[in-house]
């Protein structure tokens, strides 16, 4: 072979090479990448969806975990596709941000403690005892309104230590709501919302930070989201509820409390289930919420955030169970569906459901 012909036979192998090189390195598709943030009550069960989802569809979620303050700021200020919040926003405060909100998932929220000899669901506490402690009113573990609760359980005479969320957050949120039903002097002295001012204490930033402090430190109290206290082991209580039971936090408690919700006739799908009514009912239970705008600038990436929760509605039903999240009802994923169809649109005005 001459020079020239060797010279054309290399230049042609090294193009055949490039090119395939080229073809192999290209993915096939070319994959959805979509951002939230906001609330960590649903991080885990969020976590394991997309993770899932991923794997069956190749498309994939990013989501931070920064508290629902964080989140309602991010998705007004459109530097995230969706917010994620506990504390459902006002209709008011919907329609001035021109947004929609959805429920993704619903949990319980679960007082913890860090107690020497006290095993997981065995101290009982009411929800007037609880807002007497984060009131500092009650800081003793061996204080007679504790001790009323718990015959025969051993209480140490040493101090509460309060552990609350530092950030804006909607497990506050729904934690105050609760302790804001059980007590005339926490309504009045702290309130319901995501940011309070705690009177005794100390914060913490996220479910996360909560559940961290509560495990090294001895003698605290906090509360979670109840993934939170499965995953790192914690101690959580026992709660009275509105009907007088004693009750364990778990899927079927959660479901109870969900059970009488009213989701058509609610703007915004804002249900309370705090201090819900029925015999088996968690008192701490509530939904968490999807924020959305209506207008969408990207419609095609819009439609990738519907598509990953329809995802989630038909096929994350069992993880949610797996970390006792509840799935909402196919009735109720019915009504967000169609709510979707109604209100989601591209900046021409037509639906992108």
């Amino acid at each position: 072979m001459n020079t020239l012909r060797m010279n054309k036979y290399f230049s042609a192998v090294v193009l055949a090479l490039g090119a395939t090189f080229a073809v192999s390195a290209a993915p096939a598709v070319n994959a959805a990448e979509i951002t939230g943030a906001g609330a960590s009550f649903p991080y885990p069960i969020y976590a394991k969806w997309a993770e899932a989802y991923k794997a069956s569809t190749g498309n994939s979620l990013n989501y931070q975990s920064i508290g629902s303050g964080g989140g309602i700021k991010q998705i007004n200020a459109s530097t995230v596709d969706f917010g994620a919040s506990d504390m459902p926003l006002k209709v008011e405060d919907l329609e001035k941000g021109k947004l929609m909100q959805f429920p993704a998932v619903m949990g319980g929220v679960v007082p913890v403690v860090n107690l020497e000899g006290v095993a997981p669901g065995q101290l009982k506490l009411t929800g007037a005892v609880i807002a007497e402690i984060y009131l500092g009113k009650i800081s003793k573990w061996n204080a007679p309104e504790i001790v009323a609760l718990n015959p025969g359980v051993k209480l140490p005479a040493s101090d509460i230590t309060v552990v609350y969320r530092a950030d804006a957050s909607g497990t506050s949120f729904v934690f105050t709501s609760y302790l804001s039903k059980s007590s005339p002097d926490f309504k009045t002295g702290v309130g319901a919302g995501t940011a309070v001012k705690w009177p005794v204490g100390i914060g913490a930033k996220g479910n996360e930070g909560v559940a961290a402090n509560v495990m090294k430190i001895k003698g605290t109290i906090g509360y979670v989201e109840y993934a939170y206290a499965k995953k790192n082991k914690l101690s959580h209580t026992q709660l009275k509820n509105r009907d007088g039971g004693f009750v364990q936090p778990d899927d079927a408690t959660f479901k109870a409390a969900a059970a009488g919700a009213d989701w058509a006739k609610t703007p915004g799908f804002a249900v309370d289930f705090t201090d819900a009514a029925g015999k088996t009912s968690w008192p701490i239970t509530s939904a968490t919420f999807i924020l959305l705008h209506k207008t969408q600038a990207d419609a095609a990436k819009g439609k990738e955030v519907l598509k990953f929760f329809d995802w989630a509605y038909k096929n994350g039903g069992a993880a949610a169970t797996e970390l006792d999240y509840v799935a909402l009802p196919e009735s109720v994923v019915k009504l967000v569906t169609d709510a979707w169809k109604k209100e989601i649109t591209d900046t021409a005005g037509k639906a992108i459901w």
